[in-house]
């Protein structure tokens, strides 16, 4: 990842943050067939330097089976993102100078991936998948309450998936190289946006 200086983001807390906001990851691999990548809900758990990545595929994908990746992986994680009109830096009004951008946040997480065929861990992980994506809603649904043998078959359908991490990337793309000026007035074109938060957080940095 093109990565400038002022861009990076290197508090692993803060990468874990966005990781955790965000669990629809791009797991990027490579194998026989060359570049492969597959949208995958994971959890980080706080194991290992830089936390582990647990997860499930369907028993049809061909990624867990043996020989389809070679090497480390790649996962990718979105979060807040945003287009920037040039009608938002201050400026513009000055010396018309400006040109549209896009800001974004996201972190490139390496590792090896492991394959778990194992009823309980299996189990286990779908039920914490559940629980963390369950707990904001008003009638929270829990694995116990579907019958005991159709959850059975469904565990058997699928495989899990472990990567520790190796090394993490980040990178804030939020407006750090503009001048205060332009920061500002940003701040106030996206006040009560995600993204217009995220440049307050970074402006001094």
């Amino acid at each position: 990842m093109y990565l400038p200086r002022h861009f990076a983001e290197d508090d692993i807390a803060e990468m874990h943050a966005l990781m955790r906001a965000n669990p629809l990851a791009t797991l990027v691999s490579h194998g026989p067939d060359g570049l492969d990548a597959n949208h995958i809900p994971l959890l980080l758990a706080d194991a290992a330097p830089h936390g582990k990545l647990q997860g499930h595929v369907a028993r049809a994908n061909p990624l867990w089976k043996p020989g389809r990746v070679t090497g480390e992986v790649l996962v990718v994680f979105q979060g807040d993102e945003s287009y920037i009109s040039p009608s938002g830096y201050a400026t513009k009004a000055e010396h018309g100078k400006v040109v549209p951008t896009w800001n974004y946040a996201a972190v490139h997480a390496y590792g090896e991936l492991k394959v778990i065929d194992n009823a309980d861990w299996i189990l286990a992980q779908v039920s914490a998948l559940t629980a963390t994506n369950e707990a904001a809603l008003p009638q929270p649904w829990a694995v116990t309450d579907a019958p005991a043998d159709y959850i059975d078959k469904m565990l058997g359908a699928i495989v899990g998936i472990e990567i520790t991490i190796t090394r993490l990337l980040g990178k804030w793309k939020v407006s750090q190289n503009q001048p205060p000026a332009n920061q500002a007035s940003l701040i106030r074109a996206l006040a009560g946006m995600p993204m217009g938060e995220l440049i307050r957080q970074h402006q001094q940095q």
